[in-house]
C-alpha cells in the first residue's frame, strides 16, 4: 500500500535503488536532445560539459529509452522549414547512431526497445513535438513514420494547422481543425502514438473521442498542484486517460510541477514585457533583464517529493497502470528540481518511490511498463487495420 504522505529523499540512493536502475528498461518518453544539439552541436556518445544528457550518465542513470524530441517551434510552424527542420533533427540522432554503433541504437517498436536493452544498447526512439512539419500532408506523416516518428504531439506553444494550443489564446479550431481530426485516424491506422501534451482541454476530449487506440501525454503534469495552468492535466482528464488505456508521463521541470515556480515565471514575464517590447524578445537588453531578475529574485527550484507528489496524485486518481515519466531533460533549461538535475539521477527518484512504499514491480510499470503497454497497444491496433 503506497502511503501518500510527504517524505525526504536521501542524499544518496540505495544499494537497491541503484540495482532497480539497472535492472529495468527506463523509458523517457520526451528528452530534447536533437533541438540542444541544432542549435550547438556536441558529441553525446561521450561526457559534454553542459546539457542533460550524454552516454556515460544515461548509463549512469539507467537509461535504455530515452525517446528523442524531433522538435520545431511555432515559430516556423507554416513554412517548409518546419519539415527541413525536422529531418534535420532526424538526420541528427541518425548521426548518434553512427558514431557510437555500439552505444546507441535507433528503435521503431517496443521489440527493439526490448532487444536492444539485452543487447547493452541505448535505444533512441523518436516523437515529434509539434506537428507542423507536416504541412497538412499524409503523405508527409508516413514519411515522418518511416523515418522513425513514433508519436506525434499535436501542437506546441501555438495553435496549428492540426489543434489549438494550450497555451495559445487564440482558440481558432475549439479543438481539432479537420485535418486534425483525420491525422488521429491515419496515425492509429500507420501505429503512431497520439501525444496530447501542449493542447487545449476542448482538444484533449475530442482526440479521446476519435482515438482507437491509447493515446500518451509524453511530458505533462498536473493541474492539482498548479490551477489554472491549461497545459497540465486535471483530474477529471486523467480519469478520460485511463478510461482510454493511455497514459501521463509525468514532466520534471520546476514550472511544470510547482506552483511558486510557476507563478515565477508570470511574473517575470509581466516584469520583462516593457523591455521585449522595447528592444525585441531576443535582445541582450532582455537578455540581461533576466539575469538580473534571477539575481534579485532567486528561482524557486522544485523538490524531489513535488515530482513525487504528482506521480503519487496519478497513482491515487486512476491507479498504478497509468502514470510514468517524461522529463523533458534539455527542454526545460535551468529549472529541473533538486535531485533530478541530469539522466544520471533516475536512481533518486526510484528511490523516492521506494520511500513512497512503491514496490519494484510498481516502479518498474513506472519506469517503462506502462508506457511499452500503450505503445504495444498502439502497434497491434496498426496491425490489425
Amino acid at each position: 500500500m503506497v502511503c501518500f504522505a510527504c517524505f525526504t529523499v536521501q542524499a544518496q540512493p540505495s544499494e537497491q535503488a541503484i540495482q532497480i536502475s539497472q535492472k529495468y528498461i527506463i523509458l523517457d518518453s520526451h528528452i530534447d536532445v536533437p533541438y540542444r544539439l541544432h542549435k550547438e552541436w556536441e558529441d553525446v556518445t561521450v561526457a559534454t560539459k553542459s546539457g542533460d544528457f550524454d552516454y556515460p550518465r544515461a548509463v549512469k542513470g539507467g537509461l535504455n529509452a530515452p525517446f528523442m524530441s524531433i522538435y520545431t517551434p511555432a515559430s516556423i510552424g507554416k513554412s517548409n522549414q518546419s519539415t527541413k527542420t525536422a529531418n534535420q533533427l532526424i538526420d541528427s540522432v541518425e548521426k548518434i547512431v553512427a558514431t557510437a554503433p555500439d552505444k546507441f541504437a535507433i528503435a521503431k517498436t517496443v521489440s527493439d526497445v526490448q532487444k536492444q536493452f539485452q543487447q547493452g544498447l541505448i535505444s533512441l526512439p523518436m516523437g515529434m513535438e509539434n506537428g507542423s512539419p507536416l504541412q497538412g500532408s499524409m503523405e508527409n506523416l508516413k514519411h515522418f513514420y518511416d523515418r522513425g516518428i513514433r508519436y506525434i504531439t499535436l501542437a506546441h506553444s501555438q495553435s496549428n494547422d492540426i489543434a489549438d494550443s494550450s497555451y495559445d489564446v487564440r482558440r481558432q479550431w475549439h479543438g481539432l481543425s479537420p485535418f486534425g481530426k483525420e491525422l488521429i485516424k491515419e496515425m492509429n491506422k500507420l501505429g503512431m502514438m497520439v501525444d496530447i501534451s501542449h493542447v487545449s482541454d476542448e482538444a484533449f476530449y475530442q482526440v479521446l473521442e476519435i482515438s482507437e487506440a491509447p493515446v500518451i501525454a509524453s511530458h505533462s503534469s498536473l493541474r492539482q498542484f498548479t490551477p489554472g495552468f491549461e497545459r497540465n492535466m486535471n483530474d477529471a482528464m486523467l480519469k478520460a486517460l485511463a478510461k482510454n488505456g493511455g497514459v501521463v508521463q509525468i514532466n520534471f521541470g520546476s514550472s511544470f510541477v510547482s506552483q511558486y515556480a510557476n507563478s515565477w515565471y508570470d511574473l517575470m514575464k509581466v516584469k520583462r514585457k516593457k523591455t521585449e517590447n522595447k528592444y525585441g524578445i531576443d535582445s541582450p537588453q532582455v537578455k540581461a533583464f533576466d539575469e538580473k531578475y534571477r539575481r534579485e529574485t532567486p528561482f524557486p527550484y522544485a523538490t524531489m517529493d513535488t515530482v513525487l507528489d504528482h506521480i503519487d496524485h496519478v497513482v491515487k486518481v486512476v491507479g498504478i497502470d497509468y502514470v510514468g515519466i517524461g522529463s523533458d531533460f534539455d527542454g526545460v533549461g535551468d529549472s529541473l528540481p533538486e535531485g533530478l538535475k541530469d539522466v544520471s539521477t533516475y536512481p533518486n527518484l526510484i528511490q523516492g518511490l521506494l520511500d513512497r512504499g512503491y514496490s519494484e514491480e510498481d516502479i518498474a510499470k513506472i519506469l517503462s511498463g506502462n508506457f511499452l503497454r500503450v505503445w504495444g497497444e498502439v502497434e497491434a491496433f496498426a496491425q490489425k487495420h
